[in-house]
């Protein structure tokens, strides 16, 4: 079918496997692995797990095999609910289900080409994955019980931390990796893809991390992509820590220390916590602190925050008290900050960091002091940057630095808010902030008009042409320009939302779409005459969508454009019913959107839901309809203004316009007469 034809190509499972997978996925079941259920008539309840609260607000239906918070709204079907609770995607989900309920994955035929690749990509988590296993049955051994659990024992891991980040342990012997290894099968090759080992000048294979304690690096879904280990002896030309190199499996620009023992205590306290290193976080989880990440020493990339952000819009970046590392890491705040984040900023006592003062405090005395201390970035850096500045040029560029952070907000509220709160605590005047926030916003935009012009220039050279995704060059990285004001020094950001369709119509689109998914199958009317002489009989679906179709019109929303076609090319398959349809669709996003315009038959008695007689439910969809119409001539009609003013002196253009605009108010009072209003002059 049309809705899964992405979907099986991204994942190469045949259709018949993901039915079986849908049809064996009990939600009460799935939920239960997650969340003590307890049944409340016809369906169970439980406390939601993706927010903290005492009186239970989560609902599991089992006859409509979904679940849903009230409280915060997130649930979904069994797939949805898996790919939520456990931020997997949806493949990820299916194949969790189908190892739950024992299904064999039938995969499409894959091309010679793709097999190779995912061939080579198994091969090189299978060895990670066994690697892994070999430093763990390493610490059992006289040597790592001796040096490696030592080690763990001296920096206070209890077996449980031990076992929960799975560490190891590698032999001093300079090949005994790689000699077991290839005397169980691996291929060298592999050995040296994953960077487990390398190569000598002189040929020989040798081991990466011989002699250190190791530090399995695992991707969110729970697959061991890399390691890192840390030397044990005080040797001063060895480097303190080896990590994996990039490989066909690890990108280290898009992986997180922790991330994912993390991710469920993330999304649930909706902040995350930023260290530097792989201590840091085993040492804050064994003190209860769970909701923490680090970016293993290297500097904060997009790609790692945007992993954080699927979690959370909330982070707090944990410092020691070296200055020369906080300076180094103030550009990953603004990195932060452009993706959206609200970020908070700790610095921990002299000479502690969170490795130390995990180990000397107890989780709440930790987290109060976190609630305590941690300050904006704005104080931050106004501490760090003005602390004890006098000369007034180092000032100067110090609130340059300031204000070049707040301008990288893409939030236009938030970047002004910002702004006042500077002018406040810097006392400097605001409209002088806001034009040298202004400047820097051009720059930026400017440097990415740049940008995109090179990497035109480059594809041009392989005969090609590019374009970003919304067709315009001066586009932000946000996808949000700024706006400025006319007039004056102080160009301030607008504080307007962009250009959008008028709010009405998003609701009156919202109610149209949620007829569909709730009656969309039902017939509407009977025996409808054809231009051809023939008779039919039109579905809540079809009348929407022809009536529609009549002058082309559409939604505003792309989604609801899809959900109202797939809706009519599916209304004539047996058994086909709209609501089960959606909110069990495998795009995730439709089955949220179609089970919050379901939902609320939780909360309401059979004897205080809206009865749905045919005669009843033709009023309200053909209301609904005529009423969408009304708004979209509303909006037209006041676009219509706008062009007229600012026409000129055309008197051609603004006869022709004019034409159409009596033509529109003519439409939109024939529309008022059928609403039953009173005809607009």
């Amino acid at each position: 079918m049309a809705r899964l034809l992405f979907f099986q190509q991204l994942l190469m499972i045949d259709q018949a496997t993901i039915d079986k997978i849908m049809e064996a996925a009990d939600i009460v079941d799935v939920v239960s692995d997650f969340v003590t259920l307890r049944k409340a008539g016809v369906n169970y309840k439980g406390l939601c797990p993706f927010h903290n609260e005492k009186t239970p607000s989560f609902v599991v239906s089992p006859a409509k095999g979904y679940c849903h918070c009230f409280s915060c709204g997130k649930g979904g079907t069994a797939v949805g609910f898996i790919m939520e609770h456990e931020q997997m995607s949806y493949p990820e989900a299916l194949r969790w289900l189908a190892n739950k309920y024992h299904i064999e994955i039938h995969e499409k035929e894959l091309s010679d080409e793709e097999k190779r690749a995912q061939s080579d990509r198994e091969s090189l988590f299978i060895l990670n994955n066994w690697a892994l296993q070999y430093f763990k049955d390493n610490l059992e051994t006289p040597e790592g019980r001796a040096i490696g659990m030592q080690y763990f024992r001296s920096r206070g891991f209890r077996d449980d931390t031990i076992q929960k980040f799975q560490l190891g342990y590698a032999l001093k012997t300079k090949d005994a990796l790689a000699k077991t290894a290839l005397a169980k099968g691996y291929k060298e090759q592999f050995l040296l893809d994953t960077g487990l080992c390398y190569k000598k000048d002189n040929g020989d294979l040798h081991d990466r991390y011989s002699g250190r304690v190791i530090f399995p690096v695992l991707t969110m879904t729970g697959r061991t992509v890399a390691f890192g280990g840390r030397i044990l002896g005080n040797d001063k030309k060895l480097a303190k820590y080896v990590n994996s190199p990039e490989s066909l499996i690890y990108h280290k620009s898009n992986e997180l220390y922790g991330i994912f023992q993390a991710k469920q205590a993330i999304a649930k306290n909706d902040r995350c916590y930023l260290v530097e290193g792989y201590i840091d976080v085993t040492s804050m989880h064994q003190s209860g602190v769970e909701n923490v990440v680090a970016s293993s020493g290297t500097s904060l990339t997009t790609g790692q925050i945007k992993l954080i952000h699927r979690f959370t819009d909330n982070i707090t970046v944990l410092y020691d008290g070296d200055d020369a590392g906080i300076h180094a890491s103030i550009r990953g705040i603004d990195m932060l900050l452009a993706e959206g984040m609200n970020v908070k900023v700790l610095l921990l006592p002299d000479g502690e960091d969170p490795d130390s003062f995990a180990q000397k405090h107890s989780s709440q005395e930790f987290q109060n002091y976190i609630e305590k201390h941690q300050t904006d970035f704005i104080q931050f850096k106004t501490n760090l940057l003005l602390n004890n500045a006098t000369d007034p040029i180092k000032r100067s560029e110090a609130i340059s630095s300031i204000v070049k952070s707040v301008s990288v907000i893409p939030n236009q509220i938030i970047r002004a808010t910002y702004t006042t709160e500077c002018a406040h605590r810097l006392g400097i005047n605001e409209a002088t902030l806001v034009s040298t926030m202004n400047k820097f916003i051009r720059i930026a935009i400017e440097e990415k008009r740049k940008e995109k012009l090179r990497e035109k220039e480059n594809e041009k050279v392989n005969g090609g042409e590019i374009e970003n995704e919304n067709g315009n060059e001066n586009a932000n990285v946000n996808g949000n320009e700024p706006k400025y004001s006319s007039g004056g020094d102080a160009q301030k950001p607008l504080i307007t939302p962009s250009v959008t369709p008028l709010q009405q119509t998003k609701n009156v689109e919202y109610l149209l779409m949620q007829m569909v998914v709730r009656h969309g199958e039902k017939i509407l009317y009977n025996n409808v005459e054809t231009e051809d002489g023939n008779t039919i009989s039109l579905s809540v679906s079809q009348y929407v969508k022809y009536d529609l179709d009549t002058d082309n019109l559409s939604f505003i929303n792309d989604r609801y454009n899809r959900m109202l076609h797939e809706a009519v090319e599916h209304n004539n398959d047996t058994g086909f019913k709209a609501e089960n349809y959606f909110t069990h669709h495998p795009d995730f996003e439709i089955s949220r959107i179609a089970i919050n315009m379901v939902i609320d038959r939780f909360q309401l008695s059979k004897s205080l839901q809206v009865k749905n007689d045919e005669e009843t439910l033709r009023n309200r969809v053909r209301h609904l309809v005529l009423d969408f119409r009304m708004d979209y001539v509303e909006r037209h009609l006041k676009e219509l203004q706008q062009d007229i003013k600012a026409t000129g002196n055309d008197i051609d253009t603004i006869m022709k316009k004019m034409a159409e605009y009596k033509n529109l108010q003519a439409i939109r009072n024939a529309i008022a007469k059928e609403l039953g209003n009173e005809v607009i002059i």
